[in-house]
């Protein structure tokens, strides 16, 4: 097991200018990161191409590895021209993941107000083409591409799987987030067992959850069935991480696990504890 952190875990500062890509892969080496995950939030790798070699640069000078390269798509589109415009788009961002060096690389796949099974099913076989011609591409580089669950529509285990089986490529699996299946009420410890099996690389992210009839206040979301939640710094919110950990670690799983702090705190004080309390919880399960 690989230990690191997610680049979007200090979007605050990033998206802020009081730190940079270069300043986040330092923090990262300053506190016992052993990768870095490249989330171009706060930074764009297509409007920015010179930061690519800026980060590989920076990761070999501080000695981590780059490890996955994630990216928002959408497929779900209106037109067959936009449908093979974001396909290309996103062959383009595999470019990118090449040069960067990774071997790993999230896309999403579709996102709609109608988060219905019925609309699910409607329109998997579309969604499936898309990745597959995507991981087809991908594999020339030898990189596997995967779908996170994430953004509601793709959020539920089963759902992810059923995708994952109608691409039906080696290449193609689930960026595994252990805190998003509460995005879509489903219970985490059940989520990351089912779909561990297919996992490239695990998100640890924790959250605060409320009931659907007692809103908290400003600094929550709500889930698909209205349930109100919010990050948390990893191992102090109500996700049991402890045993979400001990799961992933008694599956045999030996590849990343990259911490994502989304909270209200500040980031640098989410990221540094939260890779801590990982680090702790994975040596003590």
């Amino acid at each position: 097991m690989k230990l690191g952190l997610s680049s979007y875990s200090l979007y605050q500062a990033l998206k802020k200018g009081t730190m940079t890509i270069a300043d986040v892969i330092d923090f990262t080496a300053d506190h016992g990161g052993e990768h870095i995950e490249i989330v171009p939030l706060g930074y764009n790798l297509t409007e920015q191409p010179e930061l690519i070699d800026l980060i590989v640069a920076k990761a070999a000078e501080r000695g981590i590895e780059i490890s996955n390269y994630a990216i928002g798509a959408n497929f779900l589109v209106d037109s067959e021209e936009a449908y093979q415009q974001e396909i290309a788009r996103v062959k383009n961002e595999v470019d990118i993941a090449n040069r960067l060096g990774v071997k790993l690389m999230r896309h999403d796949v579709a996102s709609s107000p109608d988060v219905s099974i019925a609309n699910f099913n409607a329109n998997i076989d579309r969604l499936a083409a898309a990745c597959r011609e995507i991981a087809e591409y991908a594999g020339k580089y030898g990189i596997t591409t995967s779908v996170e669950n994430h953004g509601y529509f793709i959020q539920h285990s089963d759902r992810v799987q059923a995708l994952i089986h109608a691409v039906n490529m080696p290449n193609f699996k689930t960026t595994l987030d252990v805190g998003n299946f509460l995005c879509a009420d489903e219970q985490p410890l059940a989520g990351v067992k089912n779909n561990l099996p297919y996992a490239s690389i695990v998100h640890i992210k924790d959250f605060y959850v409320r009931p659907a009839g007692q809103n908290p206040g400003d600094g929550f979301f709500r889930s698909t069935a209205g349930n109100y939640l919010r990050g948390a710094v990893a191992g102090q919110g109500d996700i049991p991480m402890r045993d979400v950990i001990q799961l992933v670690k008694a599956s045999g799983y030996d590849g990343y696990l990259s911490l994502e702090f989304e909270g209200v705190e500040d980031c640098e004080f989410g990221a540094r504890v939260g890779l801590a309390n990982v680090k702790r919880f994975w040596d003590e399960a």
